[in-house]
């Protein structure tokens, strides 16, 4: 039973938060939190993206070689996992901030996933555990396809390893965030730098996952390479308990989705009244020093606020469900507002799906000869955007943030919406170079019997790198900028939530271009059987920049909006920005009070 009163969970979003110790108790500034602490969490976070990318990133080789799926199959199993990651840090970011909170969180189902890796790399060891040895592009009509127990284990382990993964994601970068106060100017700046150290952590993660790792998987097996992870994630997880007396923690709050809830049942159920005309009418319901801002957009959740004026009840206590503070409706409009940016990144994240199957799949039927006894693995082609933004992130930073912050006076160079679309602009060109090569390598075996270089793929990777620094950079900081009191993990899963529909887009467009086109054409259609030199890939391929570009433009719009109902009416009804929306409403105006509160002046 949760026993906050009735205006305790109303000002959920607005009360400053404590944090305490392992223990429980509250926590000292010189002994816990800071930097120090911080860097427990940036060894979690490499560790575990390293463990994850070594297994999601060449796992398509895996289906296909020793599971013997067909190659959209296995695309589709690739890129169901992934999205099931993302989607599931929805949960993990819920039970964080409600009951569990940051580090129990990432201790409980870290070693979910740890179980998840032990277990894949057990199937892989094992023959009874797989169908018999068969090469899929010599004899892939004859080879036995993984059923039965062979299935059930092999996924049962996959979505230990998703369930675990995405839980821990959101609370990574949530719970060394929580090392940091926002409110000293010096551990605000100090907070600036860590999301850079995790930035570059999860990149530096990648990057090792994608060379040594993914060589270690290629050269040593399927089982090694699995073992290997389930020991980096061993290491992830020594590394977060061995920060445990040094952390600050923030004790979760109840459920975060109920204030939420609240505010539409109470909206819902006072649909009949009339709110007042203008905003000045609302005066007595507040401090006069103590202004809010009553935004524009959404006007109808503002009944959720009217107090009921029945006979002589003024006085009486409504229910949570029919009456809701001005905060609580504001904090849900800043909900609202950004789920069309949020749905303007997925169309990029489907691009990225492609990268983690498709192009890996280009790279197997290339020449990936360094020397003559050095063989590139296809897989590793995913660590040049990583090795890319390694070099350009600093350099963005030290150089590109300063000159565009003279021109534009903000703080971070260009606002994040900008940088977003500046990402999704370029990430078109990353599948138009990836048309171009794949037409031009397919003509080249089919006219000539030519083998092209692995290395005609890298643009793709390259283009992509880039524009991934602007587009997820610039979503994680928008959606930190909007940090809503109490639900800071739930907004970080938000930014993965985007890779998961990205990807599970993808498994139905390859679904339904691959029926389209095999409806009209007896070899298979674009994307059919295992041999991409009978498909169409390369058509595939323009489909999806087409999508991009057109994404890009429906981004624009949804960003022009965003910026022009970023205005709203304080009481005494003059006009402002906004600024809900670029630090988080509790931060600029306090605790919240309920329109009708009888102990308001």
């Amino acid at each position: 039973m949760d026993s906050r009163t009735h205006d305790q969970k109303r000002d959920i979003f607005s009360e400053d938060q404590p944090t305490v110790d392992w223990k429980g108790r509250p926590s000292n500034p010189i002994k816990h939190g800071g930097m120090r602490a911080a860097a427990f969490v940036l060894g979690v976070q490499a560790f575990e993206i390293m463990a994850i990318a070594a297994v999601g990133n060449n796992l398509i080789t895996y289906v296909t070689n020793e599971m013997h799926y067909s190659l959209s199959k296995a695309a589709n199993i690739v890129t169901n996992f992934i999205g099931t990651v993302f989607l599931l840090t929805l949960f993990g970011g819920y039970l964080s901030d409600s009951y569990l909170g940051c580090f129990w969180s990432m201790l409980v189902f870290g070693f979910i996933e740890l179980s998840g890796f032990i277990l894949l790399s057990v199937q892989a060891h094992l023959p009874q555990l797989k169908p018999p040895p068969c090469n899929m592009l010599i004899d892939g009509d004859r080879c036995i396809e993984a059923k039965g127990v062979e299935a059930l284990i092999f996924f049962v382990a996959l979505y230990l390893v998703a369930l675990g993964s995405g839980c821990v994601k959101p609370n990574m970068l949530t719970h060394g965030g929580d090392q940091f106060n926002k409110s000293d100017s010096k551990q605000s700046k100090k907070l600036s730098t860590y999301f850079n150290a995790a930035y570059f952590a999860f990149s530096l993660g990648e990057l090792i996952a994608l060379t040594l790792l993914v060589w270690i998987q290629t050269h040593s097996g399927m089982d090694i390479g699995f073992g290997v992870s389930a020991i980096v994630m061993a290491m992830g997880l020594i590394c977060l308990v061995s920060g445990t007396l040094y952390y600050r923690n923030k004790p979760p709050q109840g459920s975060i989705l109920a204030p939420i809830a609240q505010v539409f049942v109470a909206a819902f159920f006072k649909r009949s009244q009339v709110p007042p005309s203008s905003p000045h009418m609302l005066e007595s319901h507040f401090t006069m020093s103590n202004e809010r801002p009553i935004t524009d957009r959404f006007s109808f959740l503002d009944k959720a606020c009217i107090r009921r004026q029945e006979g002589n009840t003024n006085n009486a206590k409504e229910s949570p469900w029919r009456l809701c503070s001005v905060n609580q409706v504001e904090q849900v409009k800043i909900l609202i507002s950004i789920i069309p940016i949020f749905a303007s990144t997925i169309v990029f994240n489907t691009i990225l799906a492609q990268l983690q199957t498709f192009s890996v799949s280009q790279g197997s039927v290339m020449n990936n000869e360094l020397t003559k006894s050095f063989h590139i693995p296809p897989a590793s082609l995913q660590a040049i955007p990583y090795i890319l933004l390694i070099f350009i992130v600093p350099l963005y930073d030290y150089f590109f943030v300063p000159f565009a912050r003279k021109i534009t006076g903000n703080d971070s160079g260009i606002t994040p919406l900008q940088r977003i679309g500046v990402g999704l602009f370029v990430a078109t060109f990353s599948m138009v170079s990836a048309a171009l090569m794949e037409k031009k390598r397919r003509d080249s075996f089919l006219n000539s019997g030519e083998t092209l270089s692995i290395f005609w793929i890298t643009p793709q990777f390259l283009i992509f790198g880039l524009s991934e620094m602007f587009t997820a950079v610039g979503l994680i900081e928008f959606f930190y900028k909007q940090s809503l009191k109490g639900m800071q993990s739930f907004l970080t899963a938000m930014t993965y939530c985007s890779y998961s529909f990205g990807f599970y887009l993808s498994s139905v467009l390859v679904s339904l271009i691959n029926k389209i086109t095999s409806s009209r054409s007896m070899d298979g259609g674009w994307l059919g059987g295992v041999d991409l030199n009978k498909g169409r890939l390369d058509l595939f391929y323009w489909l999806l920049a087409g999508l991009s570009f057109i994404n890009f433009l429906n981004y624009l719009f949804w960003a022009r909006w965003y910026n022009n109902n970023s205005c709203s009416r304080s009481p005494s009804g003059k006009a402002h920005h906004n600024s809900i929306h670029e630090e988080g409403f509790h931060n600029t105006f306090g605790p919240a009070k309920v329109v009708g509160d009888d102990n308001i002046p």
